[in-house]
């Protein structure tokens, strides 16, 4: 029976350079692939999985109301598919999710889905929430932090490398917006850009008194 995968990480431990290490694995063999990503990151250009090291491959797109199941089918019409793979999948909508192991279950296709587990607040994705829920393998890809531990959370920053606690919880940005940490320093740095919140609203507040 045909498994769906959850790799996940922080950022920068390599989750798309994987994803089409994977995928060159399976057309090496004579074998068809389906690429999936999200069509609001355009980072690398629309349609296109990329990784740092300077790897690309198209991609179709999805958003929250893509029928993924249903795409999948409609290119079965056209020709045999060995395996779907998805990048940025902690952007799928739970639906999704479930679309994609009904594509297992019944169409007896592997998925294997590659995303962050939270965003910038330790707070899951949705996609993320419902693959770790759903998938039959979930494995983790090691990142490191400048401490030499395992690279759990991402930190968000601004444009002069300070943290940030506070904003939308999708805000796509490569090394000028993220550093991947371990949980110690995550939280040591959300701590310090909370103090200087803090610190603003109370000097805000004396002024306006």
């Amino acid at each position: 029976m045909a498994k769906l995968y959850f790799y996940y990480a922080s950022m920068n431990a390599g989750k798309s350079t994987t994803l089409l290490q994977a995928d060159f694995n399976y057309r090496e063999r004579g074998m068809e692939t389906m690429l999936w990503t999200a069509a609001f990151d355009d980072r690398a250009g629309v349609g296109k999985v990329a990784s740092r090291i300077g790897l690309t491959a198209g991609s179709h797109l999805y958003e929250a109301a893509t029928d993924i199941r249903h795409e999948v089918e409609e290119e079965l019409k056209k020709r045999k598919l060995h395996c779907i793979l998805v990048d940025e999948a902690q952007f799928l909508t739970r639906a999704q999710v479930v679309q994609l192991a009904s594509i297992c279950d019944e169409l007896d296709i592997p998925v294997l889905a590659y995303g962050l587990r939270t965003d910038f607040q330790a707070n899951l994705f949705e996609g993320s929430g419902a693959l770790l829920a759903l998938a039959d393998n979930l494995v983790e890809l090691k990142g490191i932090c400048h401490c030499g531990r395992k690279a759990t959370m991402n930190l968000r920053v601004d444009a002069e490398g300070n943290a940030v606690s506070e904003g939308a919880s999708v805000e796509i940005g490569g090394n000028d917006r993220y550093v991947s940490l371990c949980r110690r320093h995550f939280m040591e740095k959300l701590a310090e850009a909370n103090g200087e919140q803090l610190r603003l609203a109370l000097t805000r507040t004396a002024a306006q008194g």
